[in-house]
């Protein structure tokens, strides 16, 4: 495929460490360049759902994911490409790193870090540091980050949690010696934070108002305190974009028949994770995707054929999910094909925390003070609507609760040797989390199976 270059100014915002101020800094960067009359394009490194809600809300389009592990490397620049150019072409991409700058996969060294998505899309990184208790050490830690990895280029620093001018001063000498500009400086008493629990923030979906506010504090923030002129230009320092934008029309091969199935895709409070490619892809596939809401909506859309249902946090609304009865009743009963993803899997058993649920598996579901996360490398087990039997996913899993049983007879997935999920009639269900631009064949299988 031939593809004209595309200069688009793009930035990564990165940090030694998680919790030096990543979110803040670039939800507030996309907020006060769109008040700037610019449009932007909102980017988070790793599988995360809830920090894109936030983007998105800043940016005023999708916020999506560059995930290396998820969707494979060579899709990574295609996807930044696509997602900067849908709905219109964007006048800056910016992109949320994760966790430290050099921290991968467990055991992968630095693969699906923030370095090397930085240079997969080759954008410079502005350096996010909180500066508490640190002095000069600041320029020291900012030149190791550098020469970690040659390649990726560190374009300036956003000092964070300044204790006073004179702090500044320092910090801003220091790095001065180390040739590294600083772009900004936020003090510890103008932070805004964000209101937070089990698995992160709280989704902007759940907190629509206070989110806003949450949003437009951020963006009059950075405007006060980093130098946007600055950043502008270090993002047009960027070359061109020289790979074809990802298609979602090409992943999946076209449409899978003449007719348009309905296809539900849970949505509301309760059903906030999902990546903008699965609706993407699905439309691609040839279906009519429409949003349902578990707890306000009493019915499935008409005509609906098949319902997909992703993560989120049913354990916070389980009595509002449990009262909405007709819903759950028509989905036990619905008789096509139903993929659901952790949250979904949860709403699909009997119980949750001891409150019914749909009842369409029989599980019963809890919170546990144990947190499981990572990365896997997944086989599917069973035939199912998404996958054949012996096919390989790569997926994640973010979760504090667990199920009894642990899987059913016929299991989802298998990885490290241990069965996971369900499989029962058309429905497939699982603990696991999977960005379907890494296996597009699931939407088209999907499509296929509403027949």
């Amino acid at each position: 495929m031939v593809s004209v270059p595309w200069s688009l100014p793009r930035v990564v915002v990165a940090a030694p460490a998680s919790g030096h101020g990543k979110t803040t800094v670039a939800t507030g960067l996309l907020a006060a360049l769109r008040r700037r009359g610019l449009t932007v394009s909102p980017h988070k490194v790793g599988p995360d759902y809830i920090d894109p809600g936030y983007h998105a809300l800043a940016a005023g389009r999708p916020g999506r994911n560059l995930d290396p592990f998820l969707v494979g490397p060579e899709r990574i620049a295609a996807l930044l490409r696509h997602g900067a150019s849908v709905p219109t072409p964007a006048d800056i991409a910016v992109v949320e790193g994760v966790m430290g700058l050099h921290d991968g996969a467990v055991g992968r060294r630095d693969f699906a870090s923030t370095a090397h998505v930085a240079r997969l899309i080759d954008a410079p990184v502005v350096l996010v540091l909180d500066t508490t208790a640190q002095g000069r050490s600041a320029a020291a830690l900012t030149l190791g980050m550098a020469a970690f990895d040659p390649a990726v280029r560190i374009g300036g620093v956003i000092l964070n949690r300044v204790g006073s001018p004179r702090h500044e001063s320092l910090l801003r000498d220091a790095l001065a010696e180390v040739g590294v500009p600083v772009l900004g400086a936020v003090t510890r008493a103008a932070e805004v934070a964000a209101p937070a629990r089990h698995l992160g923030l709280v989704p902007v979906a759940e907190r629509a108002p206070e989110s806003v506010a949450i949003v437009t504090a951020l963006a009059e923030l950075v405007e006060a305190t980093v130098d946007l002129d600055a950043v502008l230009d270090l993002a047009r320092t960027a070359p061109p974009l020289t790979t074809p934008a990802w298609d979602p029309v090409v992943a999946v091969g076209g449409p899978a028949g003449v007719e348009r199935p309905v296809v539900a895709l849970a949505g509301g409070p309760a059903f906030t994770f999902s990546y903008a490619e699965t609706a993407e892809l699905l439309t691609a596939a040839g279906a009519d995707v429409v949003t349902v809401d578990p707890l306000r909506d009493r019915a499935l859309p008409a005509g609906t054929r098949a319902v997909v249902i992703g993560g989120g946090f049913p354990e916070t609304y389980a009595e509002e999910l449990a009262g909405n009865g007709m819903l759950r009743a028509e989905l036990a009963d619905f008789d096509g094909p139903v993929v659901a993803e952790c949250a979904g899997l949860l709403y699909l058993g009997r119980t949750l925390d001891g409150v019914p649920m749909c009842g369409r598996l029989d599980l019963a579901a809890r919170m546990t003070g144990r947190l499981t996360l990572g990365y896997r490398e997944a086989t599917a087990v069973t035939d199912s609507p998404v996958a054949r039997a012996g096919e390989g996913v790569r997926g994640h899993e973010f979760h504090r609760t667990t199920t009894d049983p642990g899987h059913g007879e016929r299991p989802a997935w298998r990885w490290n040797g241990t069965d996971h999920g369900f499989v029962a009639g058309r429905v497939h269900a699982s603990y696991l989390h999977t960005h379907w631009a890494g296996h597009p064949a699931a939407a088209r299988r999907l499509v296929e199976a509403c027949r």
